[in-house]
């Protein structure tokens, strides 16, 4: 049986909603899609973007990643993922591919999120990001990936977490498969 959903609040970007006595939020614009891109440099370089994040007061590092049909109606996931990935960190993928998605924080929001991964990449531009971002990218060696991270954890950033399962993917899919 459904409970009827009851709008406590509506912001430009967010709604607060409950249904019987969960309160959660969903998004006002977009999809209710957000994408996350795995990008490996030919260089073999993982790109990564560091920005402040004003829930958090905090400086993070995380993939790649945008809304999906935020300011553009006709966006689908891969569309989506390679604006972000050329907005962001300057690199445009001749082909990606969704390779899963899922809720990103199931208890408190509706939103989902696909893993993308980029491939065949090309600088095409700078990157840092639109509309005041002020993203710095980070292209490191595949290898020293984890250990890079959790040097800026020391150093007092926030790590996303799916930063970990975007690092399994490079070299496997989601079955477990290797990545070809």
């Amino acid at each position: 049986m459904s409970e009827a959903k009851e709008t406590l609040y509506e912001g430009h970007w967010l709604r607060l909603v409950r249904i019987g006595h969960w309160e959660s939020c969903e998004r006002t614009h977009a999809q209710g899609m957000a994408v996350i891109v795995i990008a490996v440099t030919p260089q073999d370089d993982v790109l990564f973007v560091e920005q402040f994040r004003v829930p958090l007061g905090a400086r993070t590092i995380e993939m790649p990643a945008g809304l999906v049909g935020d300011d553009h109606a006709e966006d689908t996931l891969a569309s989506a993922a390679r604006r972000e990935l050329i907005e962001e960190t300057g690199w445009s993928a001749e082909q990606v591919d969704v390779l899963l998605t899922g809720p990103t924080s199931s208890g408190m929001s509706n939103e989902r999120i696909a893993f993308v991964r980029a491939r065949k990449l090309t600088r095409v531009g700078e990157g840092g990001g639109v509309d005041g971002e002020d993203i710095t990218v980070h292209a490191v060696p595949r290898t020293q990936a984890p250990a890079w991270l959790m040097q800026k954890h020391a150093e007092g950033y926030e790590l996303d977490l799916k930063l970990w399962a975007g690092l399994w993917m490079i070299d496997h899919n989601p079955d477990g498969s290797p990545a070809q």
